[in-house]
């Protein structure tokens, strides 16, 4: 199995996930926090629809601009992208502080952050599809807090997919701390 084909396994397990774990719970538990500082599930799912509505966007184009046939499936990564993605990797447990801006903490936030969050799976779910006609090790995609800085196409990919990952976990573990509070 190539790695867009692992991502976009991995994109579809995580929408599976929320969709069967998540979308059903009711809006009390959706914005429960586990402490002032932390964040709901909503707010996890909130944080990864900013970063969607920037890189779906950016993907598309880049995509769209180097997809001349000479599809490469192998991903050279660049210093930035390896730093990225060991930053964001659901393996990483480090907490990182997140630009303002993609800073949902206090948001009022509804059902319809879960609906945004789904079409924002299918969009990507898409776009990994999109870039098997691709040179994935194009440097093409700006960075969102630096535009001069740009990740290679397959970085950005994987860094959607790594990242969503990461806040997913997040949200269940916001769900099991609930379920423990409720059971204590």
């Amino acid at each position: 199995m190539n790695k867009l084909e692992q991502l976009a396994q991995t994109n579809s397990a995580l929408t599976q996930t929320v969709t069967t774990q998540l979308a059903k719970l009711d809006l009390e538990t959706l914005n429960f926090k586990p402490h002032p500082d932390s964040w709901s599930i909503l707010e996890c799912l909130e944080h990864l629809n900013r970063y969607s509505r920037y890189y779906n966007s950016a993907l598309a184009t880049a995509i769209a601009h180097n997809s001349n046939g000479t599809y490469l499936e192998d991903i050279n990564y660049s210093w930035l992208g390896k730093k990225t993605l060991e930053m964001v990797g659901p393996q990483s447990m480090k907490k990182h502080k997140t630009v303002k801006h993609m800073n949902p903490n206090n948001s009022k936030l509804g059902r319809g952050t879960i609906d945004e969050f789904l079409k924002n799976q299918e969009k990507l779910q898409q776009l990994l599809q999109n870039a098997k006609g691709a040179n994935l090790s194009k440097k093409a995609v700006p960075v969102e807090f630096f535009k001069l800085l740009k990740l290679r196409i397959g970085e950005t990919l994987e860094f959607m997919v790594a990242h969503q990952e990461r806040h997913v976990l997040q949200a269940l573990r916001v769900k099991q701390q609930l379920a423990q509070q409720v059971a204590a």
